[in-house]
């Protein structure tokens, strides 16, 4: 007879309970990594946030000022007289670059001088306007300013110390001509003027809504019209903001910005203040 061989093997796994408490242990480990993960993952999300807000508000405090900076002695305003103060608007008008006017004429007759006398049509400025930067040289179009101070007869939102400049002749001393004629009611104490640019020539900033527009207008336009309601957005999501323009020092005035800026998801809020310094020296 045939002998009959049994062969037993040794099988060894997982049982259906072991199976299920590895899930469960491990669903605990994974929600106290998670809960350790979260804090500094918010952090971060937070921080890159409040960094874009700041930029954002940064950048745009920085092009006013350097606008601001540039404004016509005794042109800033933050309302058209006679109404109430806006604090949420400022206007100026913007210039270019300056100099000096020659007061004497270098020959008898030669009109080189800039004759307050009557009304002159053309004067010599002291160097040449042709070897200035590029974006500061004179040119045709644009507007001479003489001793503004922002006063009956010396505004130049009224014109009364303004002329056109009509052409232009680069030498060693630059020849100004003006078209009409212009006689300047009062004269720089130290022969200055300034160069109002013609394609911007006053430039206003208006928080409307949640949003900051700049403006640019002619001088006619300004001095006819209140704050503009419309221009180019240099900025969304504006939760606040406040324009204040101290004029307790008359030869030095400052400009105080406060503006913050809210993010439409989050809810949160950055606010940034900038001082302004304005030379009001005529």
């Amino acid at each position: 007879m045939r002998a009959i061989t049994h062969y037993h093997r040794n099988e060894t796994g997982f049982t259906l309970v072991e199976l299920i408490m590895v899930i469960v242990i491990m669903g605990v480990v994974g929600g106290m990594v998670a809960v350790f993960m979260k804090r500094p993952f918010d952090a971060y999300i937070d921080s890159a946030r409040r960094a874009a807000l700041t930029d954002v508000a940064d950048t745009v405090v920085r092009r006013m000022a350097r606008d601001i900076h540039k404004a016509l002695p005794n042109s800033l305003r933050q309302s058209i007289s006679p109404a109430a103060i806006n604090t949420q608007c400022i206007e100026f008008i913007t210039t270019k670059t300056g100099g000096r006017y020659r007061i004497e004429e270098l020959v008898s007759g030669d009109n080189k001088n800039l004759n307050f006398g009557l009304a002159d049509t053309t004067f010599n400025m002291l160097g040449n306007s042709s070897l200035l930067p590029t974006t500061e040289q004179i040119a045709v179009g644009d507007v001479i300013a003489v001793y503004n101070l922002g006063i009956a007869g010396s505004d130049a939102y009224q014109g009364g110390n303004t002329a056109l400049v009509s052409g232009l002749t680069p030498a060693s001393e630059t020849k100004i001509d003006l078209n009409p004629g212009k006689q300047f009611p009062l004269s720089s104490g130290s022969n200055r003027f300034h160069v109002i640019p013609g394609s911007e020539q006053v430039v206003s900033y208006v928080c409307s809504g949640t949003q900051l527009l700049r403006t640019v207008s002619t001088l006619a336009t300004a001095s006819t019209t209140s704050c503009p309601t419309s221009g180019a957005v240099m900025a969304t999501n504006v939760g606040s903001c406040s324009f204040v323009y101290d004029t307790s020092d008359l030869r030095n005035g400052m400009v105080q910005l406060n503006i913050s800026f809210t993010d439409s998801n989050s809810a949160e809020t950055v606010s940034l203040y900038h001082e302004v310094h304005i030379d009001n020296t005529p």
